[in-house]
């Protein structure tokens, strides 16, 4: 007679698979669908007005959920906004490859990307622009790595740590120029047209890119 150990055949691979994947796979699906619902209802009510159970109701899944992946709001936070900005930084990169080596077609193709991506997702646009300010420290810090990247992908040359803290605040003083230029883009419901905004946007940044020049010329 042929003994079959049923425990083994409990505990195997296959035996754990529902829905074509395994434990992890499902938890990380659930994960997903909590910040893609996160997203969605702060564009549409803010950090401060969503509720765990809104948006457990907008991922469809229970709250015990939630805590699973999320040991509270502020870390559902974190995770959107470094969400919606990873994925935003990664096209703006690519945008600025395909310009070629020209520092100014980087620049404008980066820029255009940017403010079209913000017109076009306009709830990923608030997370990234208005709901992540002032929650906290933790919160904080995630934004200042972000805004560093930002930086790197328009100027890439200002982020030198050979510039020393000139070279860090005209970095800071362009990305805070950008970022008070979307905005006030966002807010009054973009009344001017991609191109004029990009074109606003690149005279703060040929400061830096201009200073950057000076201080390579230097250099040599």
């Amino acid at each position: 007679m042929l003994h079959v150990n049923t425990h083994v055949m409990a505990s195997s691979p296959k035996a754990r698979l529902y829905g074509g994947m395994d434990a992890e796979e499902r938890r990380a699906e659930r994960r997903l669908k909590l910040i893609d619902a996160a997203v969605e209802v702060y564009g549409e009510v803010g950090y401060r007005g969503a509720t765990v159970k809104a948006i457990c109701e907008a991922a469809e899944l229970t709250e015990r959920y939630f805590y699973e992946s999320f040991a509270n709001s502020e870390a559902l936070l974190i995770a959107a906004y470094s969400h919606v900005v990873g994925h935003l930084h990664e096209e703006m990169a690519a945008a600025a490859g395909a310009a070629g080596d020209d520092s100014e077609a980087r620049l404008r193709a980066a820029l255009t990307l940017y403010f079209t991506r913000l017109k076009q997702h306009p709830k990923p646009a608030r997370v990234f622009l208005l709901e992540i300010a002032g929650i906290g420290p933790a919160v904080d810090a995630v934004k200042h790595d972000a805004l560093r990247a930002f930086s790197d992908i328009l100027v890439p040359q200002a982020s030198d740590p050979k510039r020393g803290d000139k070279g860090s605040l005209i970095s800071i003083g362009m990305i805070g120029a950008v970022i008070g230029i979307a905005l006030r883009w966002v807010s009054k419901q973009y009344p001017q047209a991609i191109e004029d905004v990009v074109a606003v946007a690149a005279s703060f940044c040929r400061v830096a890119l201009a200073e950057a020049d000076k201080s390579k010329l230097r250099s040599v």
